[in-house]
């Protein structure tokens, strides 16, 4: 990762110094087309409902709708307020007051990705949220892309992508004011991107190349695992699929299946006597997908640790989950499982906490407060307990 940070770097700056010509050039140079308007317009998106199948359409809907349901049952409590007869404590979440959600594109479309980020933001409550995207060849966005950001409630939409995408709503240019929190997957330089301005900006966490690992005991069906390797491998060349199996015929089965189709593509397949070894595997590589498609899935599935989104049994593919089941697909990659969460309405909102507290309640808290206070040599600290009650 070190290497595309430095790749990176440049870019960043250039953005930040030259604003808006920053990013007409930047996307000249990479995207290799020349925008002369920065920000989409009404008509492109009325344009872009005249483009797309009302099938798919209602699909948008659908999906969206599965999402919303989900997203909001899961969603934190905005007020937790707690009686402690003495003294009243909570803690309030409130969402960010600008949320930039990167979309990729360019070459394809990637509506579920606008789902996925924008749904969840809108729950949450987020006042105004922007959403960069690449351009094609004529400097448009796709259509489908365009309905759904419409569909979710997008408020601005803007055509760049790459690193300089992150650099503009993280730091601002003349068209794209700045954001509070950016969330959304790209590739490795827009995961470098992420990582140099967190720094300046909430992220919501680093999310590279797509990956899956497949648990599976010798009950399950070969064709099937294969199915899940070969859908993460078509997603780029960097994708990556990992079979973790209790079957030497499983492992012999999907390597010969997928080679077929992806010959070059990224598969690692390890063969364990026991499930258990495989799910400390799988532990270890904190996989962004995990398929557990074993005899138990549940006992296996609570020794799970490390995972960006599980798909138990063997009809829960991870693309219901992409696109309309009701989770997220924007989980960390790249082992950031360990310590990160996919995202949901909680990632566009922070929290903070409160208290009231009655002078019989200070009274008893007192005593200790001051010896504490002392302790670390914070005389004031003790004494603004000790005189507000004389």
């Amino acid at each position: 990762m070190d290497e595309f940070i430095e790749k990176v770097k440049p870019v960043i700056e250039k953005v930040k110094k030259e604003g808006d010509k920053a990013l007409i050039e930047l996307t000249e140079k990479f995207d290799g087309v020349k925008i002369s308007r920065i920000a989409v317009t009404e008509d492109e998106i009325e344009e872009a409902y005249e483009r797309v199948d009302d099938e798919l359409v209602d699909a948008l809907e659908l999906a969206k709708e599965n999402i919303e349901r989900f997203h909001y049952i899961t969603m934190p409590d905005r007020d937790i307020r707690i009686d402690f007869g003495d003294m009243i404590m909570g803690k309030r979440y409130i969402p960010v007051e600008r949320a930039g959600l990167y979309i990729p594109g360019g070459r394809a479309s990637y509506p579920s990705t606008v789902l996925m980020s924008a749904v969840p933001a809108n729950l949450a409550g987020v006042d105004e949220i922007v959403a960069c995207t690449p351009p094609d060849a004529e400097g448009k966005i796709h259509p489908l892309t365009l309905v759904a950001m419409d569909i979710c409630g997008v408020d601005e939409i803007y055509r760049v992508g790459g690193a300089q995408a992150i650099a503009a709503m993280a730091y601002g240019t003349e068209t794209i004011k700045r954001v509070e929190k950016i969330a959304g997957p790209g590739n490795i330089y827009v995961t470098a991107a992420k990582l140099i301005v967190s720094k300046d900006v909430s992220i919501d966490m680093p999310a590279g190349p797509s990956e899956v690992m497949i648990l599976a005991d010798e009950n399950a069906d070969a064709e099937t695992v294969a199915l899940e390797c070969l859908a993460q491998l078509e997603h780029d060349p960097m994708a990556r699929a990992f079979v973790a199996t209790t079957s030497k015929k499983i492992a012999s089965e999907v390597e010969k299946r997928v080679r077929d189709v992806f010959p070059g593509g990224i598969l690692e397949i390890k063969v364990f006597e026991k499930i258990g070894d495989a799910v400390e595997f799988a532990n270890s590589i904190a996989p962004e997908h995990l398929v557990i498609i074993t005899e138990n899935h549940w006992q296996v599935f609570e020794k799970v640790r490390h995972a960006g989104s599980v798909f138990l049994g063997r009809y829960s593919p991870v693309a219901a989950g992409d696109y309309a089941s009701g989770t997220n697909h924007i989980l960390p990659t790249g082992g950031f499982a360990r310590m990160y969460s996919g995202v949901s309405a909680e990632t566009f909102m922070k929290s903070m906490t409160y208290q009231e507290i009655s002078r019989e309640g200070l009274e008893k808290l007192s005593t200790i407060i001051s010896k504490l206070a002392r302790a670390e040599g914070l005389e004031w600290h003790a004494k603004s307990v000790e005189e507000r009650l004389k």
